[in-house]
């Protein structure tokens, strides 16, 4: 009954494209590493990324696209598990899913494969260490199958950092790379022929750290045209107790700064997602040449955004605009109108019912997303829902198309109206001309906190 609301939907808005959608659809699922709004279909001027760029001039790009959480492991749990932070206990790095609620519900993979789906992928879909037991996938490469050797990969000289913060050319080319691999095996898949839909994840590491990617990619990027962030002298001094912790998270900013390497850390980034757009490129070009194109679903996201000195932080782990905001594009064959953009506010809990309705299958009563369906057959319609984010217990931000709210376990909040300040430097929370707003907002914040999830890994960057 679902996939025929489903077509029904698609016929509304679409009209007669929705005969071609094909009843089950192979999908192609890509999922990049803390990947922000730095790409060019998003309007970044200064990142070059044309193949990304081409990929989301197919189908809808959506504007306002943000993470359920702004961590790795956090944000992948609950894509692939249907169940937010909040309803897991999974708010870190180091929580082991496989001891919480998560493990007790149906993931994606499982789903699929039991309504009649091969599931294969390579990368990274789960978090590194907390990988999903086999029966998620028919077949899935590992680092034995080729993706170990990117640590025999000698830096250059010019290479600076600390912990798992590295950044530098690397010698060698892109075949040494782990991304490389992963790209190289789903091109593998993509030349089979099987007798049922696939599900193909490609989950592409960089941007992530360390920030070292051959030297063409660094020569896209010369130092003296570096346009750094624009930030605000003493963007904290309005922010709560919980906000400035988060902030000033290992040290970044004054690492940086004080070494003043400021702009080749925005180089690395930039050439770091350059990599990913070739790799991606890679990846479609062989996905064109296959038998495949006209009857598959094209998804990429990214876990979660990157903040680069906005707020004085760096990496993700907070709740602001810049470490939740990152791309979202669907290619939906028959439904979905090329070159369209869907400026609605939606969080990356809707893609596993998004996945199950473009698939003609159930979804499970647990998934606490919402389908963006109607979103892919007319990108204005109606949406009421805004995007929420969690990071750590009972901290959560809401994202509607104005406003950004957040509140902290400990009562701190933060109000930041995106029409008149889209860089969210001054917070309207202590303001009572807003408690009506705040309250609006509030009304979407989880009713439900689950206690902090088992750790089970080790250091202070084991995956970050």
């Amino acid at each position: 009954m679902r996939f025929l609301s489903l077509v029904a939907v698609f016929a509304l808005a679409a009209g007669p494209v929705a005969a071609d959608l094909p009843k089950k659809p192979n999908v192609l699922f890509i999922a990049i590493d803390d990947l922000r709004d730095w790409v060019g279909f998003l309007g970044d001027k200064q990142v070059k990324t044309p193949n990304l760029d081409k990929l989301a001039a197919r189908g809808v790009t959506f504007t306002r696209s943000y993470c359920a959480a702004p961590v790795c492991n956090a944000s992948r749990t609950a894509v692939m598990s249907g169940l937010r932070p909040s309803a897991s206990g999974v708010y870190e790095n180091n929580s082991d899913w496989r001891k919480t609620p998560a493990n007790d519900v149906i993931h994606l993979t499982r789903h699929l494969r039991a309504n009649g789906y091969t599931c294969t992928g390579a990368g990274k879909i789960y978090h590194g260490g907390l990988s999903a037991p086999a029966d998620y996938w028919d077949n899935y490469a590992t680092a034995s199958a080729g993706t170990a050797h990117e640590k025999g990969i000698k830096p250059d000289d010019v290479t600076w950092g600390y912990g798992n913060f590295q950044i530098g050319p690397l010698s060698g080319g892109d075949e040494k790379l782990r991304d490389y691999c992963s790209v190289s095996y789903c091109l593998e898949q993509l030349q089979l022929k099987p007798d049922k839909p696939f599900f193909l994840a490609c989950g592409l590491s960089k941007p992530h750290l360390p920030w070292r990617v051959p030297q063409k990619y660094f020569d896209l990027y010369p130092l003296d045209s570096i346009t750094l962030p624009v930030v605000k002298v003493d963007d904290l001094a309005d922010v709560p107790a919980t906000g400035q912790r988060l902030a000033a998270l290992f040290g970044d900013h004054a690492k940086i700064t004080e070494a003043g390497k400021w702009k080749e850390a925005v180089q690395a980034y930039l050439a770091t997602i350059s990599f990913c757009d070739a790799q991606v490129g890679r990846l479609i070009d062989g996905f064109d040449a296959s038998a495949h194109r006209d009857n598959t679903v094209i998804i990429l996201w990214s876990d979660h955004g990157w903040s680069l000195g906005e707020k004085e932080h760096w990496r993700k782990f907070a709740l602001w605009e810049e470490p939740t905001r990152s791309p979202l594009l669907f290619i939906v064959p028959g439904v979905t109108k090329p070159g369209t953009v869907c400026e609605r506010t939606v969080d990356f809990m809707s893609l596993y019912p998004t996945i199950c309705d473009v698939c003609g299958i159930e979804t499970p009563p647990h998934v606490e997303g919402k389908s963006l369906t109607p979103l892919l057959a007319d990108p204005q319609a109606t949406w009421d829902s805004p995007a929420v984010m969690t990071y750590e217990f009972n901290n959560h931000a809401v994202r509607s198309e104005k406003w950004r709210y957040i509140r902290y376990a400990d009562g701190g909040e933060e109000l930041y109206d995106h029409e008149a300040d889209p860089r969210e430097w001054t917070n309207l929370a202590s303001e009572p001309i807003y408690a009506e707003v705040k309250k609006d907002l509030a009304k979407w914040l989880p009713t439900e906190n689950k206690a902090t999830a088992r750790r089970v890994l080790q250091g202070t960057d084991r995956g970050r």
